[in-house]
């Protein structure tokens, strides 16, 4: 469904991704894992098409993304920080979205409505929290039945009841064979949901490969500790 192949990017002589490839298919969730500045952010604006890469493509359904601006329709993207019109209210935005948006026959308001949004569609986002953003922009991501879906730190700054909502999501596409790549900080989220594993260091593949097998070549039963262990035993080799 979606195939990385060989992209690098430099911002002047930093060399943020170097010759990154991997390939993506329904139905997995590609937790993008590594240190900060390891190139998890540049990664994620190559695919959606924010950054050009110096050399390498992006292939959606074996088509080439570059200038081909059509194939965002089935990108669903949740920031981690959204930044939207500030004065505008949270009711306009959506009715932004959907008038934009008006070739999709039907779209996904679960979120929506599992998050109470409408209630709060009178309200200015300016004068949102930090939570009811992500709120916003989790919904946002999931509107239009994407097919594949990035997100970025989906489950930072929420409550717990909200983060499992989102969560349950994800297992409920994932098995209808929608491609997520998520990125995030709390491994146990990762573990919970990711089925595969893609670790960058300098801009650099260090592995990609199923969870399982992850848990297995290690002998950890926890992501952190697979990762942290595999680091070691390839810093010592």
């Amino acid at each position: 469904m979606l195939r990385v192949q060989h992209i690098s990017k430099t911002f002047g002589r930093l060399q943020v991704l170097n010759a990154v490839s991997f390939c993506g298919e329904g139905g997995q969730v590609v937790a993008i894992v590594g240190p900060n500045g390891s190139g998890k952010t540049t990664l994620i604006k190559c695919i959606l098409g924010l950054v050009h890469p110096d050399s390498g493509a992006v292939f959606f359904e074996e088509t080439l993304i570059e200038n081909e601006a059509c194939y965002r329709r089935y990108l669903g993207y949740m920031p981690q920080i959204g930044r939207y019109p500030e004065n505008m209210l949270v009711g306009q935005l959506f009715e932004m979205m959907y008038d934009l948006r008006n070739d999709v026959s039907s779209t996904d308001d679960e979120l929506l409505q599992a998050f109470r949004l409408p209630e709060i569609f009178h309200k200015p986002m300016r004068t949102l929290s930090g939570g009811t953003r992500q709120k916003v922009s989790a919904a946002l991501a999931f509107l239009f039945n994407p097919r594949v879906l990035i997100l970025d730190e989906p489950t930072a700054g929420l409550d717990p009841l909200s983060a499992e909502i989102i969560k349950e999501k994800i297992a409920r596409q994932k098995e209808n064979g929608r491609l997520f790549l998520i990125t995030s900080h709390i491994m146990s989220d990762l573990d919970e949901l990711a089925t595969h594993i893609l670790y960058l260091v300098e801009g650099k593949v260090v592995f990609f490969k199923p969870l399982p097998e992850l848990k297995a070549e290690t002998g950890q039963e926890r992501l952190g500790r697979a990762i942290a262990h595999l680091m070691q035993k390839r810093q010592s080799s």
